[in-house]
């Protein structure tokens, strides 16, 4: 990948762009925290040629709600499954979404 094709990627949600120490720094949490979510298999960190974990936007924003309920005093192992539960549910509303409006654009017109 040439340095042009790596700028374009600045803007990819899914872009591993961001190392352990630099997305706790972020999220204001201990690389530890993050493990944890990597191991209760919230979020897979891709890893760079040197082993070392890398994260995505996506997938900081997923580890900051799970901060967020943690620090709320919910235990991690029931953020993470919240966290799924949520991402189930937007998938399952939009996909409705979709439906309705296919079923829509296939109604028969109707007269007045």
């Amino acid at each position: 990948m040439t340095a042009d094709d790596s700028f374009g990627r600045l803007d990819d949600d899914d872009y591993p762009a961001y190392t352990m120490g630099r997305a706790a720094e972020m999220l204001g949490t201990t690389q530890g925290f993050l493990r944890a979510l990597g191991e209760a298999r919230l979020i897979t960190p891709l890893r760079s040629a040197g082993g070392h974990r890398r994260y995505s936007r996506y997938q900081l924003r997923i580890a900051a709600r799970a901060r967020e309920l943690v620090d709320q005093g919910t235990p991690i192992e029931s953020a993470c499954r919240i966290i799924i539960l949520e991402d189930q549910l937007e998938e399952a509303q939009r996909i409705n979404a979709e439906y309705r409006r296919a079923a829509g654009s296939s109604a028969p017109p109707t007269s007045t």
